[in-house]
């Protein structure tokens, strides 16, 4: 079974001109967050999409996938963890649950407030994960990076030849994933970035899922705008 996690725990604290979580901004004639989960019932190798959602919107979220996308017969919404990957663990355990889990089950993990990712890198991603175990989508970095240590002054400028920036979808053999973190020790837990760290942690390989510059993520109100004037071109 092919399984995706639209991840919507957050609070979109930067979008400081709402009392909604950014996921749940409109966006045309829906919410973000519906367009997100949209292109993965839209890819016929999906098998059933889980939204991970803070608890205190969990009926707001509910409704919403009625109201939009009827019966939601391939959608589930479970309450999201304490941070993304916690949220992670909920759906898998939800998956577990309801279905069991099997040797060759995938997870695509993806954040809620990126809507405008491909059916290119949702495939990409299936198949990278059904070779390799775990993937990443990226960009290769187009600007210079700079290090600061203290916030004020340059600590170091790496080359950017090696240096990508990190998207989603990222996306695993199910049970590698949940083996790879039940492995983890409470400290190394509390560095995760995002669950391909969890992998690289232990030494578990990562293979690069070319990802693009479209494939944004809505976190301010410019992000905002943009995504807006982007689906009024379309």
């Amino acid at each position: 079974m092919i399984y995706a996690a639209v991840l919507a725990g957050g609070i979109g604290s930067r979008m400081q001109n709402t009392d909604l979580p950014k996921q749940f901004l409109e966006l045309g004639d829906k919410p973000i967050l519906l367009h997100t989960v949209e292109k993965f019932l839209m890819n016929a190798r999906v098998d059933r999409v889980y939204i991970g959602i803070n608890p205190d919107w969990q009926t707001y979220c509910e409704d919403l996938v009625r109201k939009h996308l009827g019966d939601g017969e391939r959608i589930t919404v479970v309450p999201g963890g304490k941070d993304r990957n916690g949220t992670i663990i909920n759906v898998i355990a939800a998956i577990e649950a309801e279905r069991g889990l099997t040797d060759e089950d995938i997870l695509l993990t993806h954040d809620a407030v990126r809507p405008f990712v491909t059916q290119r890198i949702i495939d990409d991603n299936i198949d990278a994960a059904l070779a390799c175990g775990a993937c990443d989508t990226v960009v290769r970095a187009s600007d210079t990076i700079v290090r600061s240590e203290d916030g004020e002054t340059i600590t170091e400028i790496p080359p950017r030849d090696p240096l990508y920036q990190g998207q989603t979808p990222q996306s695993f053999n199910l049970k590698l994933l949940k083996a790879c973190f039940d492995e983890m020790t409470e400290q190394e837990r509390a560095i995760l970035t995002d669950a391909c760290k969890i992998c690289v942690l232990k030494g578990r390989p990562v293979k690069l899922v070319k990802g693009e510059v479209l494939n944004f993520k809505i976190t301010t109100v410019g992000d905002y705008q943009l995504a807006r004037a982007m689906l009024m071109m379309k």
